[in-house]
């Protein structure tokens, strides 16, 4: 069973940072994608972020065009944890924040792609 736990989140005023964990447990694949989503009140869950895993050393990552330059996602093998380290936030950067993971290399901004998620973690920026 997998298990997704997020952490990280905050308030933080405008051009500042936060950097977001999920940890996972009962991820048995050797190829899978996880992911961050976020979804902010009378909103769809928009795809942020998607970091490829194929075996234990190849990986490729993904970034909305809304976030690219001022996130970095990454992952700690050893502690089973994914990051998304966020800089230069924006108001409209606030949001609830989900982790996310599926099966499989591909890494769809799709929701519905993916079958676990986590409880989330807000993140709120202030002007």
């Amino acid at each position: 069973q997998v298990q997704l736990v997020e952490s990280g989140g905050g308030s933080v005023q405008a051009g500042g940072s936060l950097r977001l964990s999920c940890a996972a447990s009962g991820v048995t694949y050797s190829t899978y994608c996880m992911g961050w989503f976020r979804q902010a009140p009378g909103k769809r869950r928009e795809w942020v972020s998607g970091r490829s895993t194929y075996g234990s050393t190849t990986y490729a990552t993904y970034y909305a065009d809304s976030v690219k330059g001022r996130f970095t996602i990454s992952k700690d093998n050893a502690k089973n944890t994914l990051y998304l380290q966020m800089n230069s936030l924006k108001p409209e950067d606030t949001a609830m924040y989900l982790c996310a993971a599926k099966e499989g290399s591909y890494c769809p901004s799709s929701p519905s792609a993916y079958m676990y998620w986590g409880q989330g973690t807000q993140v709120t920026v202030s002007s």
